[in-house]
């Protein structure tokens, strides 16, 4: 019972963004308190549900992923929607290696490779002892042949480009999350599925 009160429903703001993650307890608690309401997709199209009418569907519904009381069981939601909250806050992405192999997707920024981060390097599109600065702005993924190439020049010295302009990125409070499973098939509609692949722009 534990295990499955513990399990991820996404939760959307009042204008349907994706701003959380919350466990099946708390959204449970939302949606008897009015709170929240499920978002429901069974029907082919998004509607969204009380805590009485979803307990109403739940009634004849025959998977296991249910939620049991002495009195009745009770469906688990995947997605539920706050009806009073329509903000959606502010992260500020930390400045580490990690984050910019995540938002060059592990590419080199130079030739447009794909590799291993092991085979990857942080380049300094202006270097250091030309006045570079160890920045978002001026750091980029780049292979070793490409950094090996460009040494201590900028990029247009050694007729070298960059993929895309170097940026501070601004994420969702959700990418924050460390996902220990995959995201629920049902989420797909509201999550950036590509969030670790695309660019993240300002």
């Amino acid at each position: 019972m534990e295990e499955t009160l513990g399990q991820n429903v996404l939760v959307l703001n009042r204008l349907w963004q994706a701003v959380n993650i919350c466990s099946v307890k708390r959204a449970f608690m939302l949606l008897y308190q009015g709170h929240a309401q499920v978002v429901d997709a069974s029907s082919g199209n998004f509607q969204t549900l009380t805590f009485d009418q979803w307990h109403d569907v739940s009634r004849n519904y025959k998977g296991a992923d249910v939620v049991r009381t002495i009195s009745f069981s009770i469906r688990i939601p995947k997605v539920i929607l706050l009806l009073f909250f329509e903000r959606m806050p502010k992260k500020e992405v930390k400045f580490t290696r990690h984050n910019i192999f995540e938002r060059d997707n592990n590419t080199c920024q130079y030739c447009g490779k794909k590799f291993d981060r092991k085979d990857l390097n942080l380049d300094h599109i202006v270097p250091r002892d030309r006045g570079g600065e160890t920045s978002w702005e001026n750091i980029v993924c780049s292979c070793i042949p490409c950094n090996s190439k460009k040494g201590n020049h900028t990029p247009p010295e050694v007729g070298m480009r960059l993929l895309k302009k170097a940026k501070r990125p601004k994420w969702r409070p959700l990418l924050q999350v460390q996902f220990s499973q995959t995201a629920d098939d049902s989420w797909k509609h509201f999550l950036d599925l590509a969030y670790w692949n695309v660019e993240l722009t300002e």
